[in-house]
């Protein structure tokens, strides 16, 4: 049997005065998600608090329902989309905000793979063995310009475009919301994560915390100083979630363990 352990944490970061950042941890590990607000102090607070809270009820309260997990998925989105947008309307000071999110479900009853969802340039990234994954596409003008070959890599870091998101939650033109599949066995780890963790961070560093610390509060906690220690210039929220046979996770010893998949 296959048992997930998980936990998860958000920090301000040492320049900004507010935590704009949201994320949520269903207690029995069904699903997961990590938001990213914008629009000014209260506004981004608020979308990013929408959108989770909007998500989270629409999952649980759908979660035994019939629809596919795609379809729940993007209903969910869609359906924070239109409550951000209320907001929007009721509250004009706050006319500009929207957040980024990223969601990782696992709905063994009706799928034999967990799912992600998202919009924007949070991530979501799997670790296999000693390799690093980002499974999320960022829709941000640089990594279409990346994908085009029209910038490098490199080019892209320190590009003064590099935080323009192509889409996001709180807008009427959204057209595009990321569902899929992701393949997943025993030993597997997963990151969500803000961009205030990968502005930070390279790729290569994040994967070498998820290697070496094997607890996964100690490694989110460790992910979050570190980037701290480059910087800090964002909010910076991790959630960190370990698949492990059941007696794996028995030898653990970790206090958050949730979902047992057959």
């Amino acid at each position: 049997m296959l048992k997930l352990i998980f936990s998860g944490m958000t920090d301000p970061g040492l320049l900004r005065s507010s935590n704009q950042d949201a994320y949520f941890i269903d207690p029995q590990g069904r699903f997961f998600i990590v938001a990213d607000g914008m629009g000014g102090h209260a506004g981004g607070q608020e979308a990013s608090s929408i959108a989770t809270r909007t998500i989270r009820s629409f999952i649980e309260q759908n979660w035994e329902s019939s629809l596919e997990t795609s379809d729940l998925l993007c209903q969910a989105l869609r359906l924070a989309n239109k409550a951000i947008l209320s907001d929007q309307k009721s509250h004009p000071e706050r006319g500009d905000m929207g957040t980024t999110v990223v969601v990782l479900v696992f709905r063994e009853q009706n799928d034999s793979e967990p799912w992600c969802a998202h919009v924007g340039d949070s991530r979501l990234y799997r670790l296999r063995e000693s390799d690093i994954s980002q499974i999320t596409e960022d829709h941000t003008w640089i990594a279409r310009a990346v994908r085009e070959g029209e910038l490098t890599i490199e080019q892209s870091r320190s590009h003064p475009w590099r935080h323009v998101l192509s889409q996001c939650l709180g807008r009427e033109d959204l057209s595009r919301i990321d569902v899929r599949p992701i393949e997943a066995k025993p030993g597997d780890r997963f990151l969500l994560c803000t961009d205030g963790l990968t502005e930070e961070l390279p790729d290569g560093i994040i994967a070498t915390h998820l290697k070496s610390i094997r607890a996964v509060e100690s490694a989110a906690q460790a992910l979050v100083d570190s980037a701290k220690k480059q910087g800090g210039r964002d909010n910076i929220t991790v959630v960190l979630v370990t698949l492990l046979m059941d007696e794996e996770s028995q030898k653990e010893g970790e206090s958050e363990t949730g979902f047992i998949k057959p």
